[in-house]
């Protein structure tokens, strides 16, 4: 499938969803001029069409497996994964928007009075962003490479960790950004072009805090923003991905390996170093030598 097509099946599959909700808000007011399970016809097709594009893609996997490109951590300290591609594939249960390897972390500091704090049932209903380790961590480039997108303008809000809130998140939140596009379920993100066809794409990045815009050359291990909470996450982590097109909406996922620590599994511990630091000096001299 070309990237033409690809684009043009997520924008129907998109507008199929938007018909369905739209249709069923304003069923809850009006009578709608057809019957009942009419209503359900534009979600069945959204549907349809997620199952055809994922069996392509398996197939494709399983034909011609990519083979996984090694780059640095995106983070540096102690930190476990979770959906992660070393379990399961897709890792996020879905093959959209680049998603196919994609992997989440969350930091794990030695320090018991930093803890992450655990899923709440009934109390408290949410936390603030401060009290969970990986909120403003800083997030570093994996490759050199040039900078295609940087976005950090929507807000970083309240966790989603306990029963009450993850409900809302499902339910209410989950729709709404769905219906948002794109840019509302990941959020605060950056992409990175690291050549040879290859791109990465930070998600759930802090508010106000990337440190690059679009057309910015990067060095490996420099500083791009810090972890947050934006988007559709339930807490701050790190979601990070390499994928075969800069554009979430079309790109296909590529496996990667981190250096020095290969793919960590579901809860697996480990602890990145951050990657060798160039003079001032060198990263210019690259920069002038890549313009």
């Amino acid at each position: 499938m070309s990237v033409r097509q690809r684009k043009l099946v997520a924008l129907v599959k998109r507008l199929l969803w938007l018909i369905f909700f739209v249709q069923a808000i304003a069923g809850a007011f009006v009578d709608m001029p057809y019957n009942y399970w009419v209503g359900w016809l534009p979600a069945l097709g959204a549907i349809a069409i997620s199952l055809v594009t994922a069996r392509s893609v398996r197939q494709q996997i399983a034909t011609d497996p990519p083979a996984p490109v090694e780059v640095e951590p995106p983070v540096t300290g102690r930190w476990s994964a979770l959906n992660s591609p070393a379990d399961k594939v897709p890792s996020h249960g879905t093959h959209s928007l680049g998603q196919t390897y994609a992997i989440d972390i969350t930091a794990e500091p030695d320090d018991p009075a930093r803890a992450r704090p655990g899923f709440a049932w009934l109390w408290p209903v949410a936390r603030r962003n401060r009290a969970f380790p990986a909120f403003g961590a800083p997030l570093h480039a994996v490759a050199d490479a040039t900078v295609v997108h940087a976005e950090d303008d929507q807000r970083d809000h309240l966790s989603r960790n306990s029963l009450l809130a993850l409900v809302y998140f499902m339910l209410i939140e989950g729709v709404g950004r769905i219906l948002g596009g794109t840019r509302r379920i990941v959020g605060n993100h950056v992409v990175l072009d690291l050549g040879e066809g290859t791109y990465a794409m930070y998600a759930h990045v802090q508010r106000g805090s990337l440190a690059v815009r679009a057309g910015d050359k990067v060095v490996a291990g420099q500083r791009l923003g810090n972890c947050g909470n934006s988007g559709n996450s339930t807490e701050p982590h790190v979601h990070f991905q390499l994928m075969d097109g800069p554009d979430l909406n079309t790109a296909k996922g590529v496996p990667f390996r981190w250096r020095g620590i290969g793919v960590p599994a579901n809860r697996e511990v480990f602890t990145a170093e951050q990657a060798p630091e160039q003079a001032p000096e060198q990263a210019l001299a690259k920069n002038l030598i890549q313009n």
